[in-house]
């Protein structure tokens, strides 16, 4: 689990109003902290820092020291509201955790082992990576940033499921929990499509072609035949 510390006031000035013109003076980032016994607290969150931190991914999943006018709380990263076309985070939603109560979390995928993996590198296999997360449930100081998916003995034509993937302790798999049937894939390795040479194509257009002007002058012949035998009759 990686550390994450940032710092943030109470925020008393309210309304969408007050958010603009925090986002205006370009050091603060409207946000708000909810969950737990307490009530939703609205707060302004240090831009620096916060803006370092949005450019990795293991924020997303990590549990954060964040300090609100000295007092300091643990919290994850639930929402950001992003301006539609400014690379802006316009609001940030923050939950509050407990050490004593597991949490629910999106976590990424790695994938590992692709320079081991004989399917890829010695019988043209094609990786396909078909989900980038997954939903976990653990305690706080269980979060991992991530979880590996290693497909150095993956064969050309198999799958790996939620089911292969190895947990750390204390760590459970949501959908797992919810029966067998929600054992989803999330990547498999399938043969290559053989790529076509330029010369290939050129042959094949080429065969069309003449195919094309064969037929042409078939039908020409036929309809000659038919008017020949027309004017016979």
């Amino acid at each position: 689990m990686s550390d994450y510390k940032l710092t943030a006031n109470v925020r008393n000035d309210l309304g969408k109003g007050a958010s603009r013109r925090l986002r205006r003076a370009n050091q603060q980032v409207p946000a708000i902290i909810y969950g737990g016994e307490k009530t939703p607290q609205p707060i302004a969150v240090d831009k620096t820092a916060f803006y370092k931190a949005l450019e990795d991914e293991a924020f997303f999943s990590s549990v954060i020291n964040l300090e609100v006018d000295g007092k300091s709380q643990q919290v994850v990263v639930r929402d950001l509201q992003r301006h539609p076309y400014k690379p802006l985070v316009t609001h940030a939603d923050f939950l509050r955790v407990d050490a004593t109560h597991e949490i629910t979390m999106r976590v990424p995928l790695h994938v590992v082992g692709q320079d081991e993996s004989k399917a890829i590198k010695e019988q043209d296999g094609e990786l396909h990576q078909l989900a980038n997360e997954v939903e976990i449930s653990c305690l706080p100081k269980d979060l991992p940033d991530y979880l590996e998916v290693n497909i150095a003995d993956l064969e050309i034509g198999s799958t790996l499921h939620l089911s292969d993937l190895k947990v750390p302790a204390g760590v459970t798999l949501v959908e797992l929990s919810h029966g067998e049937e929600h054992d989803q894939a999330i990547v498999n390795v399938t043969k290559a499509k053989v790529m076509q040479s330029e010369e290939e194509i050129a042959e094949e257009e080429a065969a069309a072609a003449e195919a094309s002007e064969e037929a042409a002058e078939e039908a020409k012949d036929e309809a000659k035949d038919e008017d020949e035998e027309g004017d016979k009759e």
